[in-house]
């Protein structure tokens, strides 16, 4: 640890709030609206399901953003059950959230203390992360979208991207996310250690990937 370069962080579910309220609140919608013979959250995990199937299919060429494999995947999972649906109206919901979050409480003291560069690595789309920094007034040294990458994590060209943004040895880094499949199944498929932050029970996570440490929260961050 003593020879670490810097920090690779996730966002979402790590430095601001999971989405799972969002998520299960436009699933809630969805429900409601079309009358489907299923819970919200059981259609949370199946929105879940094909949303993660798609974004691993969609790295490189095949590259598409966020949003639209959220509308996308939306369509593919209640057509079954109610036919073809407009989804704009439940990825709203969703995408707000995404620009809005919540900051996890820990955070503040976290940066202000933390004696390591950051580079944020997260599967996000530039506008909402943008607004969601901006709306918290954070400040990292690097940050790695999915969108700039053209790469979803696990897939290990977004920290690939981040490796060359940042000039920092794979050896020298470890990165901190709150996704076993996506965080540490991608830090380490690039060669790097990883942490799994395990603050909250997801709706779904396919991961079983062994991290080096689990933290409950961020703080450790400061004796790095």
């Amino acid at each position: 640890m003593a020879q670490l370069q810097g920090l690779f962080l996730d966002f979402y579910g790590t430095v601001v709030g999971g989405d799972r309220l969002a998520v299960e609140s436009a699933c809630q919608a969805v429900v409601r609206d079309h009358g489907l013979p299923l819970m919200a959250a059981e259609l949370a995990v199946r929105w879940g399901h094909a949303y993660f199937r798609a974004i691993e299919a969609r790295d490189g060429d095949g590259f598409r953003n966020l949003v639209e494999i959220e509308r996308d995947t939306l369509i593919e999972i209640v057509a079954p059950l109610a036919g073809p649906i407009d989804p704009e109206p439940y990825v709203a919901i969703l995408q707000d959230y995404l620009a809005n979050p919540p900051l996890c409480p820990e955070i503040r003291e976290v940066l202000g203390q933390k004696r390591l560069p950051i580079c944020i690595v997260s599967n996000a789309d530039d506008r909402e992360i943008g607004k969601a920094l901006s709306l918290h007034d954070l400040s990292f040294e690097f940050v790695v979208t999915s969108e700039s990458a053209r790469s979803y994590k696990p897939d290990s060209g977004i920290f690939k991207t981040a490796l060359r943004l940042t000039g920092w040895r794979s050896d020298r880094v470890i990165h901190i996310g709150d996704s076993l499949h996506s965080d540490v199944g991608g830090a380490r498929s690039a060669g790097l250690k990883a942490v799994w932050v395990c603050r909250e029970d997801r709706i779904s996570d396919v991961g079983r990937e062994r991290p080096d440490q689990t933290w409950r929260d961020l703080y450790p961050i400061v004796d790095l």
